[in-house]
Order: C-alpha cells, then structure tokens, then sequence
C-alpha cells in the first residue's frame, strides 16, 4: 500500500508511565522522550497513531466516558506540545478479540482510515503483544523499550530492543534511517 508512514505508540508503558489501569489525569505521567520522538516523526511527515489495550473498561473499572476524558487531555498536551495525534485506537475487551494486541486489528483499523503505509511504518511497544500486533500487521520496524526484563525474549525477531528504562528519544534515529521497511 502507498500512503503516509506512521509511529504507532502503544499508550501505558509508552506514551506513559504503566501504573496499572491508568484512567485518571493526576495518575498519568508522561514517558522521557516522548514528546521528542513524537515530533522527529511529525518532522518526517509521519501520522501519530495510538493503539492501546484498554480492558480497565471491560472488567468495570472505568468508564468509556473516563476513557475519552483522559484521552482528550493526552492529545491536548500532544497538541501543545507540538506532536498533535492523528488517531487513538482503543481496546476495552478482556477476552482476546480480533482488536485486542496481540491481534493487529488496531493498527489495521487505523491504517485504513488513515490510508497508511504499514510496511514503512513503525510501532513502539513495551510489550511482546505490542511487537506481536505489530509483525501480525506488516508494520516494518518495530521498536521495543521494555519496562520489565520479562518482556525481552528472542521471541522478538526482527525487533530492535533497548535496555530497561531506556528514553524513549533513543528511537529517534531510527525513524530516519530509512523507510522502515524490514521483514
């Protein structure tokens, strides 16, 4: 497919810190380097998309509503801080779906709407389900910046992995090292 490249950004562990079922704003805080990788991307005319797991919805521990008021603060701060987002694709099922990461189906939805180039795009993760959804979607370069040695296995090919706690701002170079295109 020919269209746009994008960054696609898991959200809890990636745009922000993972405290568990994050659904209020004074229990978000933003990931170092963020910001900074946002806009590299944004300078090379790449979408910002967010595609998040969010089953805090599905077992009742917040609302949708609650959802789509932290979300709309989060893309507000974006916005302000130079990386406006073109998307947020979420999740609330518990159950594995074909949404649901490690499935692509985010990714994919967004992709149409957006009529993105998948193959010369890249996702960032903290997750083996973020790298997984993204290989299952064609997405051409994946980045993985784990919260948890746990995380890190050779079940990952053809990712590139940084060491625990690593700032996100380290994937900057990698956005222009090429199309992003790998196999």
């Amino acid at each position: 497919m020919t269209g746009r490249r994008a960054l696609f950004l898991d959200r809890d562990g990636v745009v922000n810190e993972d405290l568990g079922y994050v659904h209020r704003i004074e229990d978000f805080h933003f990931r170092p380097g963020i910001f900074e990788l946002c806009r590299a991307a944004r300078g090379l005319g790449m979408a910002l998309v967010v595609v998040t797991n969010q089953s805090g919805i599905g077992r009742g521990m917040y609302s949708e509503e609650d959802f789509a008021a932290l979300t709309a603060w989060m893309c507000a701060r974006f916005a302000q801080e130079g990386a406006a987002l073109d998307r947020v694709e979420h999740c609330p099922d518990v159950a594995p779906s074909r949404r649901r990461k490690p499935a692509p189906g985010m990714i994919l939805d967004a992709a149409a709407a957006l009529e993105l180039d998948v193959a010369a795009s890249v996702m960032v993760g903290d997750r083996r389900t973020d790298m997984a959804a993204a290989k299952a979607a064609g997405v051409g370069l994946r980045l993985l910046f784990p919260n948890d040695i746990v995380e890190v296995s050779d079940n990952c090919p053809r990712t590139i992995i940084f060491p625990v706690g690593s700032s996100l701002a380290l994937a900057i170079s990698f956005l222009s090292a090429g199309s992003g295109k790998s196999s």
